[in-house]
């Protein structure tokens, strides 16, 4: 299954959604009518300077079931769920149960010497040299088949020398979480992370959403299904996704846990730098840089841009903060055409507009 890896094209500026939560005002408005007569497809949260201007669900979330989108709609975040894998290590971290510098020696035997020194940072910042993939998403791969693959994978370059994204990277920091924590990676997730910033729809089984709450993806025409309707392992995915994607959540709780990265509830200010510092230059023009889970931009206005997006054939999902500016806009869809895309541009550009109050 492909995913959407990070930001490194331009197309992602070409992402849409649409909510509204009171009547926004300049640019904002204007694509709103704009999108409603583009019939455009999925959710959105648009937040300015603290204020939510725009959220809420347009387009159909279920064909079959003529479902709408709406602002509680659960979606698959696909691979924004790094940031929370990330964020997991760094608190374990500040409990004093493992270093971002350990290797991966320390948490596995047996570990080739090809691999034994990769540490816990070159996975977090996709520089372990280990391949993209073992197997597929949805393909039954067991902790034990994860771990057996990694070690014995042949890498892609020597640790520590060059950033290529690594979904099984993750997968193995989700396995580091589960041995130091000693228990399953979501509910580490769910006592540490979630339930702290009040986010009580996200996860993969702990929810319990029901099923008329999820987003339905589908092959051109053809009904591909939710994520729950595909086999997962009693909790949660098959661990080739557990961990570097696949996280289930709302646009309420992902705004939720912005506000608690925000503030203290979460990490330290000492984590928080490391997850949000540009530790590794994702292109030879150093036009994009990968943190800890989340990749930073400097946009053309000179501000800081810090974002992740998740693609899959069925879904996508993006989250971006324009720090500087502070713009927020969280965008969720089950709709990949250019059109669609076309319109999420559009919206980048009014809440960019409204923010700075320009005629962009």
């Amino acid at each position: 299954m492909m995913r959407i890896n990070t930001y490194l094209t331009a197309l992602c500026l070409w992402f849409m959604s649409v909510a509204v939560v009171a009547a926004p005002e300049g640019k904002l408005s204007a694509w709103t009518k704009d999108a409603e007569k583009n019939h455009f497809n999925g959710a959105v949260l648009v937040a300015l300077d603290g204020e939510i201007k725009l959220k809420r669900g347009y387009g159909i979330a279920d064909k079959e079931n003529k479902r709408a989108f709406s602002a509680d709609t659960v979606f698959d975040i696909l691979s924004v769920t790094k940031q929370f894998t990330a964020a997991a290590i760094l608190k374990l971290e500040e409990k004093g149960l493992l270093s971002v510098n350990d290797p991966i020696g320390r948490f596995f035997n047996q570990v080739p010497n090809d691999k034994r020194m990769i540490t816990l940072h070159q996975l977090l910042t996709h520089t372990s040299g280990l391949k993209s993939d073992f197997k597929e998403d949805y393909e039954v791969v067991s902790r034990k088949d994860l771990i057996h693959g990694a070690l014995h994978s042949t890498l892609n370059a020597t640790p520590g020398s060059n950033y290529e994204y690594s979904n099984l990277g993750y997968s193995l920091l989700g396995i580091i979480i589960e041995k130091v924590s000693g228990v399953s990676y979501e509910k580490f997730l769910n006592e540490h992370l979630f339930k702290p910033a009040g986010m009580l729809d996200t996860g993969y089984k702990i929810p319990q959403w029901p099923s008329q709450n999820l987003v339905v993806g589908y092959d051109g025409n053809n009904r591909w299904g939710t994520p729950l309707e595909h086999e997962w392992a009693e909790d949660g995915p098959w661990w080739n996704l557990k961990a570097n994607g696949g996280l289930l959540s709302t646009l309420t709780d992902l705004y939720k846990w912005h506000l608690a990265l925000s503030g203290k509830t979460i990490l330290t200010d000492a984590s928080k730098f490391k997850l949000f510092s540009p530790h590794v230059a994702e292109n030879e023009a150093a036009t994009s840089h990968y943190g800890y889970g989340w990749a930073i931009f400097k946009t053309k206005r000179n501000t800081n841009l810090v974002a992740h997006n998740g693609g899959n054939p069925y879904f996508f999902s993006d989250f971006r903060h324009y720090t500087d500016e502070n713009i927020l806009i969280l965008f969720a869809t089950n709709d990949r055409s250019k059109k669609n895309f076309k319109q999420y541009g559009r919206l980048i550009k009014a809440a960019i507009a409204d923010a700075n109050h320009t005629q962009e």
